[in-house]
């Protein structure tokens, strides 16, 4: 990426939608797009838990993803009346829920759906007729999936199904938008030394089975506590790449995936790599199931 330069008056000046504001990669992209002359609506649940990006110039409203559709589309309606139009929708609001899968509630999985995948639904659908109807050429809407959208693993195996679903979910708007001038990209970042594994960010389940509190899953827990602070992944670098990638500074296309930072690389080449030698080892078998008479393939 080149190095960022502030919007020229001649330049259409993009306006920001990030949810999640209070920390992580949604304070820092908010910052990162004022630093250049953006417009930025900066949200949470509680906006009074926003003043230092008021004081950076930010708007700021509440807002809670897991509202119902028509409160939130009365927010989309509202921060769009502020500066006329929205060019960029970040929504980053997400938590990890920790538990073996047998030991999370089923409220417990509602719940962490409910913010991490319906939420980002229902603040995407709020935003997509300003967008879809927009004539602006910077249109994009940025995701945040996570390394757990390629590799689940003991002990967040609800997280990484939230995960895989954003991914999946993007993905699909990425060619349903494209007619539109809409850019979608999925950021899938590693461990970035941000509030992620501690207080409300990192809840875990009620539940606590010894059997698995002595297993894998425990190991993995003990891990969680002792990377965090030790996170390789610095989170004012990374917001820089997203806002980069998102206005095409370089002039590269807005891709359909970013995975960020130097550990999730490997995670997803290894998991490239045992997928493929996956396919390899079961071709012979799992190919031979088609109709005799079958000619056509769908391309899916």
């Amino acid at each position: 990426m080149s190095q960022p330069q502030p919007i020229s008056q001649t330049q259409e000046s993009p306006v920001w939608f990030i949810t999640a504001c209070t920390s992580g990669f949604g304070k820092h992209i908010a910052l990162e797009a004022l630093s250049r002359g953006h417009k930025v609506i900066a949200t949470s649940r509680d906006s009074s838990r926003l003043s230092d990006l008021a004081a950076a110039g930010a708007e700021t409203m509440s807002l809670d993803v897991t509202w119902p559709l028509e409160r939130i589309q009365k927010v989309a309606k509202e921060a769009i009346e502020k500066y006329g139009k929205v060019t960029h929708l970040v929504n980053s609001a997400g938590y990890l829920l920790e538990g073996a899968v047998e030991e999370i509630s089923p409220e417990e999985s509602l719940a962490t759906f409910n913010t991490n995948v319906l939420g980002l639904l229902n603040v995407t659908r709020a935003f997509l007729p300003h967008l879809r109807t927009s004539t602006s050429p910077l249109k994009a809407i940025a995701n945040f999936g996570s390394i757990a959208s390629w590799r689940g693993g003991p002990g967040y195996g609800l997280y990484s199904g939230t995960k895989f679903a954003v991914s999946g979910i993007s993905e699909s708007l990425h060619y349903e938008l494209a007619p539109f001038n809409i850019s979608v990209c999925v950021f899938e970042p590693g461990y970035f030394r941000t509030g992620f594994l501690q207080g409300n960010a990192r809840i875990k389940s009620e539940v606590r089975m010894g059997v698995y509190e002595e297993s894998i899953v425990g190991r993995m827990r003990a891990a969680l506590d002792e990377t965090d602070g030790r996170q390789p992944g610095d989170v004012g670098k990374g917001a820089c790449v997203v806002v980069d990638v998102l206005t095409r500074t370089g002039g590269r296309e807005v891709p359909i995936r970013c995975v960020l930072g130097s550990d999730a690389v490997p995670v997803v080449r290894k998991k490239i790599e045992e997928t493929e030698a996956l396919l390899k080892e079961w071709e012979g078998v799992t190919t031979g199931t088609d109709h005799e008479d079958q000619e056509s393939k769908i391309d899916v």
